[in-house]
């Protein structure tokens, strides 16, 4: 087989790996967007600061260790114990849980039947808050999350490959544990949406707020509910991207890079978050592979917006989305 054709097929198991962390951002923009219309811009913000709390409660570290020395002159950092990782992520997502409800209090609850435009400024609002408080609360130096995932080089996978193609693929463990997980959540996320009570309540308060309202469906419930699942999948992307890169505050740029998947599959399709994000990742990557040398490199930077804009011109709901007509 020629060795062009076997680097191709190896950078495209990458490719499908990269994209199924894009697709577990791309979920919790879908989620909310499916309960409420909300597009919530704070998304990347909320997996940036679900990482940032499990490495702090894992280690034992003070909340607002800094803020509190300031004030008072101490040289408290660390409670001195460490929490064991499960322990540390239940509660972690009983912290994203108590935000979510805190979030639709202070905030969505008072925005009832209100412009998209101003919803959607709202979430702009809160993905400053909450990155300049996880700052105050855990500090800005970066952190090293480990929750016992294995990592390197999948042995078997390359051993079974170089003895068919005489090289070696290299596939990060990592990965292929994002790929069972995103898959997991995508099945559980999918059976919840479309066969669960609060499911179909999310999808008519979705439509339609006062509907919702007149036949009895809880407002507050639903937005508390989808906001906490937003939350539990900011954690699991937080998780995996927080394990392959550390938990730093670029982190939250990975919300930019969920854009172009929710432009390909449709805002409102939980399967379409997950093939958006195997495309993108595959398509970045070979797209760099097969015409990245010929225009000097770095086109994994811009491949994807690309892609995006020409499916906003050709099919602007995208693969899975709802096309929407409004008569008039």
């Amino acid at each position: 087989m020629p060795e062009q054709l076997v680097f191709a097929m190896e950078v495209t198991l990458n490719g499908l790996m990269a994209g199924v962390l894009y697709a577990l951002v791309a979920l919790g923009f879908v989620l909310i967007y499916k309960a409420s219309g909300i597009f919530n811009y704070a998304q990347g913000v909320m997996a940036l600061f679900s990482a940032m709390t499990l490495v702090g409660i894992m280690s034992g570290q003070v909340p607002f260790a800094h803020l509190i020395n300031a004030i008072f002159g101490t040289e408290i950092h660390h409670f001195g114990w460490h929490v064991p990782a499960l322990l540390a992520i239940l509660l972690t997502m009983l912290v994203m849980v108590g935000l979510a409800w805190l979030v639709n209090t202070i905030i969505f609850k008072h925005l009832v039947n209100q412009e998209p435009i101003i919803l959607f400024m709202a979430t702009i609002g809160l993905a400053y808050f909450l990155e300049g408080f996880g700052d105050i609360m855990w500090g800005a130096d970066i952190k090293k999350l480990d929750v016992g995932l294995p990592q390197g080089i999948n042995e078997v996978i390359d051993e079974t490959t170089f003895q068919i193609f005489d090289y070696g693929f290299f596939i990060d463990n990592l990965d292929i544990v994002a790929t069972i997980v995103a898959a997991a959540l995508v099945f559980t996320l999918v059976v919840f949406a479309q066969y669960s009570k609060q499911g179909r309540a999310m999808r008519a308060v979705a439509d339609d707020h006062q509907a919702a309202l007149s036949v009895g469906i809880s407002l507050n419930f639903i937005w508390v509910m989808v906001w906490s699942l937003a939350g539990f999948v900011a954690l699991v992307a937080g998780i995996m991207w927080g394990t392959k890169s550390g938990v730093q505050f670029s982190l939250s740029l990975i919300a930019l890079k969920a854009l172009p998947v929710l432009m390909l599959g449709g805002f409102t399709s939980i399967p379409g978050a997950i093939v958006g994000g195997l495309i993108i990742g595959v398509g970045e990557k070979l797209f760099e592979f097969a015409i990245g040398p010929m225009v000097g490199g770095a086109t994994e930077n811009w491949f994807a917006y690309v892609l995006a804009l020409v499916f906003l011109v050709f099919r602007p709901q995208g693969l899975f989305g709802e096309k929407i007509i409004e008569r008039v």
